[in-house]
């Protein structure tokens, strides 16, 4: 955009906008651009986000899998790689290789650009203000653990969320924020979980537990026991894991949700009743969801969700059927776009909107006209 544009678009004065994008041009946060078409006179330079003036390095840690990459600021993967690793094996032992794998990718891209910051995304329960795990369930080891402490020798902000909310994240600020403003992300993996974008933001609620839907209660399955000690939760009936787990018990090798897939998407007629019940019984859960939230789009994502139509099928069979009428006349149910690369994508965007908050840049602007840099320092997250 233009300085003229930029007067135009944001009401300020010409001199005001003047002296704001020579301090961004010297924090190094903008650039210059080329030129505009000219209209007679002189053509005006434009400038434009320097996106390139910085790193993130960002990892989605899921049960048994993930993937870890290194973005630009804009949020754009410059290198990842996928990752078997179990999120049981411990905070050392998966935070020191986490580590490993960050340093292979900084040398991948190029140390010639500076970090700026951190973002993980952890399968559990998570307060999102202290960066840490909160009893999650499937995360023995980790409950409490200081996980940004852990990295604090990189010296910049290390922010940790539930890797559904930055899954969400990921999903509706590449595929949605410009038509939507209120969206439900439902991951439905090993688990079960939903992230929430209410008026265009992540909602993590007051604890940062929002969204903890894979522990709603269902009817008619008190004997399906969860992995949080009660009976009856959707992720106890219809998780990629419960699913697997069934089939197993019917003589399937079925170990994980990925061989459910599997066995979907070769057309075996058992391994797709499964799926497509399970998908029932998580409507049930979504519709309650419908009435209560109103959302304008609902995006299923998860292992289980690449079934291909069978699990969305089950869940709009009862969505449509329980949900009011006026609460389902526009709303879009449909799968996710970004697949697996969906959380690195939103762990990214939760890291760039943290260190490029108004205040934030501000404080870098600060920083360089003392000359102390243009680089985020090390601060809590908060």
């Amino acid at each position: 955009m233009t300085r003229p544009r930029l007067v135009e678009y944001t009401g300020v004065s010409r001199s005001v906008i003047a002296q704001r994008i020579d301090a961004l041009l010297d924090a190094g946060l903008i650039v210059e651009d080329g030129a505009s078409a000219s209209t007679g006179g002189r053509p005006a330079a434009r400038v434009r986000f320097n996106h390139d003036a910085g790193r993130v390095l960002v990892a989605d840690l899921g049960a048994t899998h993930g993937r870890v990459a290194v973005t630009d600021l804009a949020g754009t993967v410059l290198a990842e790689e996928p990752a078997d690793r179990s999120i049981a094996d411990g905070p050392g032992v998966v935070l020191d290789w986490l580590q490993d794998r960050f340093e292979a990718l900084l040398d991948s891209v190029g140390r010639d650009r500076p970090l700026w910051g951190i973002g993980i995304g952890v399968p559990g329960p998570v307060e999102h203000a202290a960066g840490r795990a909160v009893s999650p369930p499937i995360m023995p080891g980790w409950d409490g653990y200081p996980i940004p402490e852990h990295l604090s020798e990189y010296g910049v902000p290390v922010l940790v969320d539930n890797d559904v909310n930055i899954m969400a994240l990921g999903e509706y600020w590449t595929n949605w924020r410009h038509s939507v403003d209120d969206l439900l992300f439902i991951k439905v993996g090993t688990g079960i979980g939903c992230g929430i974008v209410v008026s265009g933001h992540l909602h993590r609620g007051a604890q940062g537990a929002a969204g903890d839907f894979g522990h709603v209660r269902v009817h008619g399955y008190d004997e399906a026991i969860c992995t949080c000690g009660n009976t009856g939760c959707v992720e106890a009936v219809a998780s990629g894991q419960a699913v697997a787990d069934r089939l197993a018990a019917a003589g399937y090798d079925t170990p994980t949700a990925r061989a459910v897939v599997r066995e979907v998407l070769s057309g075996d007629s058992e391994a797709t009743r499964a799926v497509r019940e399970a998908g029932r019984v998580l409507g049930q859960v979504i519709a309650s969801a419908v009435n209560f939230f109103n959302p304008s789009v609902i995006v299923i994502g998860g292992d289980v969700a690449n079934a291909r139509e069978q699990l969305l099928a089950g869940v709009r069979e009862v969505v449509y059927q329980r949900s009011l009428p006026l609460a389902t006349r526009h709303l879009r149910l449909v799968p996710a776009q970004l697949g697996d690369g969906a959380g690195v994508r939103g762990a990214s965007v939760m890291v760039v909107e943290r260190i490029l908050a108004p205040a934030a840049v501000d404080e870098l602007v600060e920083r360089a006209a003392d000359g102390r840099g243009s680089v985020p320092g090390a601060v809590p997250p908060a």
